[in-house]
């Protein structure tokens, strides 16, 4: 019985960190446009002078960085889950007791409820399974190789998605100075954190993908079983 080999996941990774690091600049111009809004709202606020064509141009300026985030983060989000679900995959090849299947590495981040706390189990059991199944085949890992930094990468991706919930409804019915004030300083908020995010994300994709290559030098749990059957077969 052929068993199914591995399938490359390395350029998934390269493709999902780098789009990553894209988000991380437009990030950063999305804080730093930010506070040039704040300005120009704290200067209509204390009756200072401006012109409509300032105005006007800080509006632009705004929908086209949010147009550009937003393209972004669609294939941002895109590539992560084609590389997230690929390494789930492989790993189900080598090891027989994962609690989901690969569908799921993908599903998860789609279905309410769910979405807030399945993907984390899959990712957390992904590298604890990663390790057991080397360090079981005496394979050497020549790192730190933990699941320390996934409580800090899901911990912020909750609060991205609460206050990005907030700042979405509130921006809506944002209307006056002190509410398109507070609208703002909130996205500068989300902007701070959605940095620190991308950061402990591109750490959290490079470090398995560097221990991902590993699992072509173990045998599987599948193939085992095969080769028990046919070694019954024969005797």
């Amino acid at each position: 019985m052929e068993v199914e080999q591995l399938r490359p996941n390395g350029q998934r990774a390269k493709n999902a960190i780098i789009l990553i690091w894209v988000i991380l600049v437009l990030e950063i111009i999305s804080f730093i446009s930010g506070c040039f809004e704040y300005d120009l709202l704290r200067t209509i606020a204390n009756g200072g002078e401006f012109s409509m064509e300032v105005a006007n141009a800080n509006d632009l300026r705004q929908q086209v960085i949010t147009i550009f985030y937003l393209i972004a983060y669609i294939i941002s989000v895109v590539t992560f889950i084609q590389w997230f679900r690929r390494a789930y995959f492989n790993l189900h090849l080598k090891v027989n007791s994962l609690v989901h299947n690969d569908v799921w590495a993908a599903g998860s981040w789609f279905v309410p409820i769910i979405n807030f706390y399945r993907p984390y189990q899959i990712m957390k059991e992904m590298y604890r399974e990663t390790k057991r199944l080397l360090l079981d085949n005496g394979i050497s890992l020549n790192r730190d190789f933990t699941a320390n930094a996934l409580g800090w990468w899901w911990t912020l991706w909750i609060i991205s998605a609460f206050i990005g919930r907030f700042v979405f409804r509130f921006s809506l019915k944002a209307e006056t100075v002190a509410e398109l004030t507070i609208s703002t300083v909130a996205d500068m908020v989300m902007n701070v954190i959605g940095i620190l995010l991308a950061l402990i994300t591109i750490v959290v994709i490079k470090d398995y993908a560097k221990v991902e290559p590993l699992l072509y030098e173990v045998g599987n749990d599948k193939e085992n079983a095969t080769n028990d059957r046919a070694a019954g077969l024969v005797n």
